[in-house]
């Protein structure tokens, strides 16, 4: 009794200081979207001053594999030794990696360092959801959605702009160096304001599950990052990982059944719910990044716009999915009904992605912002709600692993887009270029399908017009595929089963008594 006094005293020291933690988790999530982006800006001056451009794909190669991997053993880790030390050990790692590749010499070290980065990023995405399903009871939840919604909207859109406006000015390196200011204020306030009963767990950590775990995840984001670009997708090579992560994978899920504390205890995907919302976190994932990719693409290639400000591009789509993310999420909090947003996010998603197959050299700006806007609100109604449902369908001992498996479903998914979405992509453009501009077209195409707009330039004008219907029809496949694979989200949201959330019936007090509520019903389920 006296373990439970002392843990309603901590937790009710939460609410003064809640909104000091939610600012706190959104820098660390920023961190962890923002990074990529802004290094993806500087890689050409990277290159320029380092060498290594055979190496170029490793550095972003190694922080997306360490990131991937280490997932689901973070979520672990926070599930066995508390949220907090976990999330702030997680943020440390990050940090001393981003130091590091700031200071790196040659190509090598930079890849080594990025991969010690994407160790610490693995922990920073479960943290934050798993910390925010331990704070707030799952029906509040829904009204932080369209926080977190705007940190992803606001990562994507400044980027690109910002990367390109720090190498301009200060140097690459400090692509990296602005993580540690923002990083040492997130860690402070985790540290001054975050009050989470500890937790001590005395079965050992499963480092064989782990390990196989790891191995399976790093073979299938090689598979997808390779196939196609590096190595034909029927090479030796390709073939060889896909079997190494087919065979870690089963002798992962096999030994789970086994071990004491499993990585990913397999009993959470007994509850349906999870197990649906996983199979729309993959897809969406899948559906996301392939749009993200694609449509910049079209838009500098077909319809001249600058590469500049590529994020910009994207501001139909993710201003949708941003105002549809808040509304959803309000809804939720005061109906505690969900059900609906699968089903109507994954058939926008379905026509959003359709609508976008239509675009050809003619579609101007203002119809490609619209269709864009269809499928940000798709993504909008189910961006969080996956992860919300998914935390409410588990116990508070696995909110750590939910956390963590929804999150890396999402991540295997935008692989696997980018990599499928891609290949089809690239065979469309060769196979146009070479009917439309013969000899000429094929050699343009031989290295990339993907050309830049200073290449773009240089070409002559029949060459030129040959690459925008190449790009527009291969734009057509890629989200004509993305349509399709969409059905899949809604066949599963079909099938689930509105369970009344968490934390409910507290609902009316919560909202009277101000986040008071919120402490006493997150101390009734932590305890």
């Amino acid at each position: 009794m006296a373990d439970n006094t002392e843990t309603v005293a901590e937790t009710d020291k939460q609410p003064r200081s809640v909104r000091v933690v939610l600012l706190a988790l959104m820098i660390a999530m920023l961190l962890a979207m923002l990074d990529n982006m802004i290094v993806g800006t500087a890689m050409p001056t990277i290159v320029g001053e380092l060498g290594g451009l055979e190496h170029l794909s490793w550095v972003v190669t190694a922080y997306t594999l360490a990131t991937a991997a280490s997932t689901p053993i973070w979520g672990k880790l926070g599930d066995m030794y508390g949220r907090k030390g976990a999330f702030m050990t997680s943020i440390v790692l990050f940090l001393i990696g981003s130091a590091l590749s700031g200071m790196a010499q040659d190509m090598g070290q930079l890849i080594g360092f990025r991969a010690i980065q994407g160790l610490g990023a693995g922990g920073l995405m479960v943290g934050v959801m798993a910390i925010i399903g331990d704070l707030i009871p799952p029906r509040e939840r829904g009204k932080y959605q369209g926080m977190m919604a705007g940190v992803m909207a606001f990562a994507m859109i400044l980027g690109p702009l910002v990367g390109g406006t720090i190498t301009d000015h200060w140097g690459w390196r400090w692509s990296f160096y602005i993580n540690l200011p923002l990083g040492v204020v997130a860690l402070l306030a985790v540290s001054a304001v975050l009050h989470l009963p500890k937790k001590r767990v005395e079965a050992k950590i499963d480092y064989l599950g782990a390990g196989l775990l790891a191995l399976g995840i790093s073979s299938i984001v090689l598979v997808t990052t390779w196939g196609g670009s590096e190595y034909a997708w029927g090479s030796a090579r390709i073939m060889e990982l896909i079997g190494i992560g087919v065979a870690a994978l089963v002798g992962f899920v096999f030994w789970q059944t086994k071990a004491a504390a499993p990585v990913v205890p397999l009993h959470i995907f007994k509850s349906r719910n999870f197990t649906l919302m996983s199979i729309i976190g993959f897809i969406t994932g899948f559906v996301m990044f392939g749009a993200v990719l694609f449509l910049p693409l079209y838009q500098q290639s077909v319809q001249g716009a600058s590469a500049t400000n590529s994020g910009l591009l994207l501001l139909p789509m993710l201003g949708a999915m941003l105002a549809v993310s808040m509304v959803a999420g309000r809804v939720t909090t005061n109906s505690g009904r969900y059900k609906v947003f699968p089903l109507v996010g994954s058939v926008l998603m379905i026509v959003g992605l359709f609508l976008l197959a239509q675009m050809d050299t003619e579609t101007t700006r203002l119809t490609s912002g619209l269709y864009m806007a269809v499928l940000g609100a798709g993504m909008g109604c189910l961006m969080q709600i996956t992860m919300l449902v998914a935390q409410n369908s588990v116990e508070m001992k696995d909110m750590g692993v939910a956390s963590s498996s929804t999150t890396l479903f999402r991540t295997l998914g935008s692989s696997f887009g980018v990599a499928i979405m891609g290949a089809l992509f690239n065979h469309r453009v060769q196979d146009v270029m070479a009917e439309r501009a013969g000899a000429l077209g094929s050699k343009v195409t031989e290295q990339s399908a993907q050309l830049d707009a200073a290449s773009l330039a240089k070409l002559p004008v029949v060459a030129r017009e040959a690459y925008q219907h190449a790009v527009s029809s291969g734009t057509h496949s890629a989200f004509l595929l993305g349509s399709a694979v969409a059905v899949v989200a809604l066949v599963a949201a079909v099938f689930v089963k509105e369970v009344p959330l968490k934390g409910a019936a507290a609902s009316k007090s919560a909202e009277d008594a101000g986040s008071g509520a919120v402490a006493k019903e997150t101390v009734a389920e932590t305890v």
